[in-house]
């Protein structure tokens, strides 16, 4: 029996280890100077900006054919990379006068991280096609096994977002900002405010987030609230959030919406507190332009 176990737990252990060596963290180098102008002091964001305005349409699609196709789009994207790799709120604190600063690099370079890997391997259908050898779960090639070098250290997607942005910052309105590179993600934004202005950005876009039907839609023929289902994986967010705010938390997901909403929003949420809350499949299809 006792040796039966042993074999058993040896096999286990076997398995596990050749689960590790294969889907071992594969690390995008990059291999680009950082912008000739990037300034001595702070961190400019303006390389990746600019190329936004370029590329992202009104609707937050990103036309990744023609920024694919522009040998110079592409190098000002791994310039800007190369900058994030050097520099980071960890390795150059004095670079970050402010917390919005910091959380401004983490929400920009991840999101720049992301279409990068995109550009990387275009065209794509999906991020979830970027997979591991043993493909542990959904999208574990693409969040969990690839690495990014931020201030000369190596972490995944998923790292960034959970433990240097979601663990650290404690802000629920991060999850209107980040993007996957999905049709269900946020819209990509443009313009990358720091310091004082991220403030007026983050709440800007909790407001359009939850205006957008496709986000929070209610149906009154089935009395029903639908959700994203970003609202369903990060609820403890949210939720904590209202009580951080001293707001009422109850009704859990509602109160957030209600709290973020503006009034006509509002008065529909208040009028359908009691339906059913049910979430939307998320569409991982790359939010590219048509």
């Amino acid at each position: 029996m006792k040796l039966g176990i042993v074999i058993t737990l040896g096999v286990i252990a076997l398995l596990l280890a050749l689960v590790y060596v294969l889907n071992r963290p594969q690390l995008n180098t990059i291999t680009a100077a950082i912008p000739p102008d990037f300034p001595d002091d702070g961190f400019s964001h303006q390389v990746f900006e600019q190329l936004l305005q370029t590329y992202v349409d009104a609707a937050g699609h990103v036309d990744y054919d023609a920024w694919h196709d522009s040998t110079e789009s592409m190098n000002g994207l791994s310039s800007y990379m190369a900058a994030v790799a050097r520099y980071s709120p960890d390795n150059s604190p004095e670079r970050f006068d402010s917390q919005h600063d910091a959380l401004a690099y983490w929400l920009f370079a991840y999101n720049a991280a992301v279409i990068k890997s995109i550009l990387d391997r275009w065209p794509l259908e999906s991020v979830t096609e970027v997979k591991a050898p043993i493909e542990v779960v959904k999208g574990f090639g693409f969040f969990y096994r690839q690495r990014f070098l931020f201030g000369e250290k190596e972490y995944s997607l998923y790292a960034i977002e959970n433990d240097k942005i979601r663990n650290s910052f404690r802000d629920a309105r991060i999850h209107f900002v980040l993007n996957c590179g999905s049709e269900s993600c946020p819209v990509l934004r443009p313009d990358l405010p720091t310091g004082d202005d991220l403030e007026s950005f983050l709440q800007r876009a909790a407001i359009d987030f939850v205006s957008e039907d496709r986000n929070v839609h209610i149906d009154h023929d089935k009395k029903q609230i639908v959700l994203s289902d970003i609202f369903k994986w990060f609820k403890k967010d949210f939720t904590n959030d209202l009580r951080r705010r001293g707001l009422p938390s109850e009704r859990g997901l509602i109160d957030y919406i209600a709290s973020v909403a503006r009034e006509p929003l509002q008065m529909e949420i208040e009028k359908s507190a009691e339906y059913e809350i049910v979430f939307r499949e998320y569409d991982w299809s790359i939010n590219e332009t048509e």
